[in-house]
């Protein structure tokens, strides 16, 4: 497998509607993995990943408890590329407007900018989450090995 350089990677995990799996710690020490819609934020000083969670939901619990998260993104197909990214929270917003901002974004990327205001409604309510998420490490890989 080749390595990706930061455009490609950048490229590969903004491309369409591919999800993110986010992987967190459980308390006794089980993983809990789920999917997650997202965008990569590139403001100055910021170049990190940024997605909303219920606050109650167990994603939101455990963000809240232990800010530090992986998500993998990959491409089921061959030649079965795939993004790894190490992160932690570098901050846990709840200002509705916000939230609306980039909940408006993320659903225009996966729904369409016809459903982004919707999206953006439904995700910027009180008990929602907005993470920011600070890139660590990054394993990014794409193609396969003969």
């Amino acid at each position: 497998m080749e390595r990706m350089s930061e455009a490609q990677w950048r490229e590969f995990v903004l491309c369409g509607t591919r999800t993110g799996k986010v992987a967190l710690a459980r308390g006794n020490g089980l993983p809990h993995v789920t999917p997650i819609w997202f965008l990569l934020d590139d403001s100055p000083g910021a170049a990190g990943i940024v997605f909303t969670t219920w606050s109650h939901s167990v994603k939101g619990r455990l963000l809240l408890r232990e800010p530090r998260f992986s998500v993998c993104v990959d491409d089921q197909r061959p030649p079965y590329s795939y993004v790894l990214l190490e992160c932690h929270v570098r901050e846990i917003v709840r200002d509705p407007e916000k939230l609306f901002s980039w909940a408006s974004r993320i659903g225009a990327r996966y729904m369409g900018p016809g459903q982004a205001d919707t999206y953006g409604r439904r995700n910027s309510v009180l008990g929602e989450l907005l993470v920011y998420g600070a890139v660590d490490k990054v394993i990014a890989l794409s193609g396969i090995a003969d």
